[in-house]
């Protein structure tokens, strides 16, 4: 079956600075597609590409069989895009952003009315539908958001950041509008800096870093990669990350892998654990045990950072 989404070779510079350098990937029909990449991977844009923001300097890519560039518009009808910051008007009721792009897109007004009225029912905004936007907390604006990228029933989805600054709850509810989304069908591209959020709803993983992709794959087969279990430590004073990554890498031959907090990871098992516990007698730990690996243990491999919000390209 031929992909919904299919990108070959794509390049974007920046005056010196590469945001791709080439990069390929496909999406198929009716799955959710992760874009994970550390700050400044190309993950945004790749999404303005793709949704016809933004020219590519070379390469190719296509949306449902049409060119992002030599057909743009076709691809425009096609497509839903919600950014990284809501795009609705403060000023206006619910109701009427809803109704005012479905006018935009040629909907007639009784249509218009009839698509808002169901969005707004679907996102769990009816009782607000009549207040003004900036009366909304984060999680509606959010759920405002991504009801007007699908006012024109989209075949395809972009969501760049979609849950950025939203607590857990609202987090939640985002997410659940996008697993329904992806049940009936519509193909979503989704960038994320929350490992769990692309755990949770990503059937296919992407990581890009410094514009090219680095790995792919689903979630299991990229923690497989990782290893079978991760032994971790976190020592109570950060003074002591030097002397415990020491003693790591005499015990395994591996420099481990450390992330913000001063957590050191390696691949381990339980006799491991042992001999790093004899070893670290005298050091205070916070945390040392044994673990599956998780998302956040991928990236930290592959990249040797963590997953940050990518800066918005000037």
């Amino acid at each position: 079956m031929e992909p919904v989404i299919s990108v070959d070779g794509l390049r974007k510079t920046y005056g010196d600075t590469t945001a791709l350098a080439g990069i390929d990937l496909t999406v198929r029909r009716g799955s959710v597609l992760g874009l994970l990449g550390p700050n400044g991977s190309g993950k945004t844009t790749t999404v303005r590409i793709l949704s016809t923001l933004l020219r590519p300097d070379g390469g190719r890519a296509t949306v449902l069989g049409h060119d992002v560039v030599a057909d743009a518009a076709a691809v425009r009808g096609l497509v839903g895009l919600t950014g990284q910051y809501a795009a609705v008007d403060d000023s206006l009721t619910g109701i009427q952003n809803l109704t005012l792009i479905a006018r935009l897109l040629d909907l007639s007004r009784t249509e218009a009315r009839s698509r808002a009225a169901e969005l707004v029912e679907r996102f769990g905004l009816a009782d607000a539908a009549e207040r003004r936007v900036k009366t909304y907390s984060g999680g509606m604006r959010r759920r405002l958001d991504l009801a007007a990228s699908l006012v024109g029933r989209p075949s395809v989805l972009f969501l760049d950041e979609p849950t950025t600054g939203l607590d857990p709850r609202h987090r939640n509810e985002v997410w659940d509008q996008v697993r329904t989304l992806a049940a009936e069908g519509t193909t979503v591209l989704l960038t994320t800096q929350y490992l769990e959020e692309a755990d949770q709803l990503a059937e296919d993983l992407v990581v890009l870093d410094h514009g090219r992709v680095i790995a792919s794959g689903t979630p299991a087969s990229l923690k497989s990669e990782v290893g079978g279990q991760l032994l971790h430590v976190r020592p109570l004073n950060r003074s002591d990350v030097g002397t415990v990554a020491g003693i790591l890498g005499e015990l395994t031959a591996e420099a481990p892998a450390i992330d913000p907090t001063g957590q050191l990871s390696v691949a381990g098992d339980a006799a491991l654990l042992q001999a790093v516990g004899a070893r670290l007698a005298e050091v205070p730990l916070a945390e040392l045990g044994l673990r599956l690996p998780s998302l956040d243990d991928v990236f930290l491999t592959l990249t040797g950072r963590p997953a940050e919000e990518e800066e918005v390209a000037a």
